[in-house]
């Protein structure tokens, strides 16, 4: 049984003119060194908690974010959910994605209930560990996808819910942000999903982590739990982008690794990276970037396994440890979700070659982490992000 529950919130207390924008910030993983410099100058912004580490601690960041609630900036709800809906353009659509924000329990993936869909760095969770230990506190939801709520449901929270911020990000995606606080809608919202398994989109450090600080607290019962936003997997707004690999390589030569790579696929020339789209388009599993300009589609030999017919599967065990080395220490990688800007970065920075694919299915996803599988890191980006510094869980 899965325990999704409401929970008395913080939320920014916004004076004198104050707009939301100056308190929220996307996850902590995308945010780059210069983005993050403009957000911690502003003196209440969620960064300035969860991305403030001295000596690898978060003790400071504590006694911060306790002066916010002892202060006002940070006003606390009673026990409530809570509606958060995005707005953005994507491939020339307008869509609207909808989610509620609550307390998830932690509990062993065996269960089968909480189900991880990629692979995940143990360096990254040992810092968000210390945040939890040292904050105590959930400043950031993780991003999972429930099997639904029926239409009667879904249409009671949009018209109950009370809207308390609004605002438009600088890639044009609109954020809005209410409360769900009727006593018998709540309890509603905690029972249609109480049978319902959870697959994590994003978050999968975060939940993982928050199931070890869980561990470490067996007999604090508020400290079993993690922030999420569930989002209905049939929510006409769920969109999926696959995230490429830019690949340095050492001691690489193109037309050594074009000919190992004829000797493992069928592979197509395409004159530029137009034609390389279409490919794409038509059927090929993943595309080939040269720095020479050169372009490659490849087409690879399909299993019974979903995980063997994977792309990035395929791509990470077949070319990047196969042919090229990865597993021992002969590649970096860096990632890149916008195709654009992966071509971009081919021509402009000092990438030897760039693997791309075509956006995951989300059924496909469901398959393999229902096989118990996992896709390898970086296998999906959910687009946009859940952002953080809307509400926070003070455990």
């Amino acid at each position: 049984m899965v325990k999704f529950l409401p929970f008395p919130g913080f939320r920014p207390s916004l004076k004198d003119g104050e707009s939301i924008d100056e308190r929220i910030s996307p996850p902590y993983d995308v945010i780059s060194a210069d983005e993050l410099k403009g957000l911690q100058s502003k003196p209440h912004n969620v960064t300035r908690i969860t991305l403030r580490p001295v000596d690898g601690r978060y003790l400071a960041a504590r006694e911060e974010l306790d002066s916010w609630m002892d202060d006002g900036v940070l006003e606390q709800d009673g026990p409530s959910f809570y509606l958060y809906e995005q707005v953005f353009d994507d491939s020339g659509e307008r869509y609207v994605r909808s989610g509620i924000v609550g307390i998830l329990g932690t509990e062993p993936y065996s269960t089968g209930k909480i189900i991880p869909h990629e692979e995940t760095f143990p360096k990254v969770k040992e810092d968000r560990l210390n945040l939890l230990r040292d904050t105590e506190t959930h400043c950031e939801s993780i991003f999972g996808i429930s099997e639904g709520l029926d239409e009667d449901l879904q249409a009671r929270i949009s018209s109950d819910a009370v809207r308390v911020y609004e605002t438009e990000d600088e890639r044009g995606v609109v954020h809005r942000f209410s409360v769900i606080s009727d006593n018998g809608l709540v309890d509603e919202i905690s029972s249609a999903l109480a049978e319902q398994r959870v697959l994590i989109a994003d978050g999968h450090h975060r939940f993982e982590t928050a199931c070890t600080y869980g561990e470490e607290n067996p007999e604090a019962k508020g400290k079993q739990f993690v922030m999420a936003t569930l989002v209905a997997s049939n929510d006409p707004g769920l969109v999926v982008w696959p995230t490429h690999r830019l690949l340095r390589c050492q001691d690489f030569l193109e037309d050594d690794f074009i000919e190992s790579l004829r000797q493992e696929f069928e592979v197509i020339d395409c004159p530029d990276t137009d034609d390389l789209d279409y490919h794409l388009g038509q059927g090929a599993d993943m595309g080939i970037i040269l720095r020479s300009g050169m372009a490659l589609a490849v087409f690879a030999e399909k299993h019974e396994d979903p995980l063997d017919s994977l792309d990035t599967y395929i791509a990470q065990e077949r070319i990047m440890k196969g042919i090229l080395g990865y597993d021992q220490g002969k590649v970096e990688v860096s990632f890149e979700a916008l195709m654009d800007e992966a071509k971009r970065r081919m021509k402009h920075e000092d990438h030897d070659l760039a693997i791309v694919f075509n956006p995951p299915s989300l059924d496909k996803v469901w398959e393999i982490s229902g096989a118990g599988k996992r896709m390898p890191k970086k296998s999906t980006y959910f687009f946009p992000k859940i952002w953080s510094g809307f509400v926070y869980y003070r455990m």
